[in-house]
């Protein structure tokens, strides 16, 4: 992994020349990520994101931590106990330099020896998923690191908009596979990572997946094609 997005986070925080970085997916054509998109404040975050943070409570694992804009917000405005965790050693870096107290730079299935009240993915949490073919084992290492009574908040898209209709009105989709599935590029000052698997899940096959795996799971809320899920332990 070239850690190109961590390089984008390391360099807008250290002014070092930084550009935009460039996303694409197997089905979509090139976007530009503005770096500072990443740095946002809760009155910029969007309606899921602060319904998110609103409703954490306890201790709190923040996966996929980025530049640390969740964490910093729960740890310095609501005065909560949080662990940063991002699989980025520059992201990391940079979350401890903004003054996260508690950073962690692993993979969530190498992490464990804590657990937690509240588990939080955001901007597309069930993608590090990658595929419905590994939902179970990431979704069995959450429910052994959430204490209780505790709750994990992540959000998704359902992508269903994204394929074409035919004359009938019926979606175009891929024949094998579930249509979630896709390939995920970044590319940053003119390299490219190699392509991640990355799971966008509607959420009635997430609902399922997640009853499979020892959890009640409810919609919280709803915003166009995305949705925010909260899981507690059965």
């Amino acid at each position: 992994m070239k850690d190109l997005m961590g390089k984008a986070i390391w360099d807008y925080f250290h002014n070092e020349n930084p550009e935009d970085l460039q996303t694409e997916t197997s089905i979509s054509e090139l976007d530009e990520l503005p770096v500072e998109y990443l740095f946002r404040d809760f009155e910029e975050m969007n309606d899921i994101e602060q319904k998110a943070l609103e409703l954490s409570q306890g201790k709190v694992l923040d996966i996929g931590a980025g530049a640390g804009s969740h964490s910093l917000y729960l740890q310095n405005e609501r005065g909560l106990d949080v662990l940063a965790l991002d699989i980025s050693a520059k992201s990391v870096e940079v979350g401890q330099l903004r003054g996260i107290k508690n950073t962690v730079c692993e993979n969530i299935l190498d992490f464990s020896g804590q657990t937690f009240d509240t588990i939080l993915l955001l901007m597309n949490g069930t993608g590090i998923f990658e595929s419905l073919e590994k939902i179970d084992i990431y979704l069995k290492k959450l429910h052994s690191l959430l204490n209780e009574n505790g709750q994990i908040l992540i959000d998704s898209t359902d992508i269903l908009y994204m394929f074409d209709r035919d004359d009938d009105g019926g979606v175009l989709i891929p024949a094998t596979g579930y249509y979630g599935e896709l390939d995920y590029i970044v590319h940053y000052k003119g390299e490219s990572e190699d392509p991640i698997k990355w799971l966008y899940l509607d959420f009635n096959t997430f609902q399922n997946a997640a009853e499979n795996n020892g959890f009640s799971i409810e919609k919280v809320m709803q915003d166009e094609d995305c949705y925010l899920a909260k899981l507690t332990k059965k």
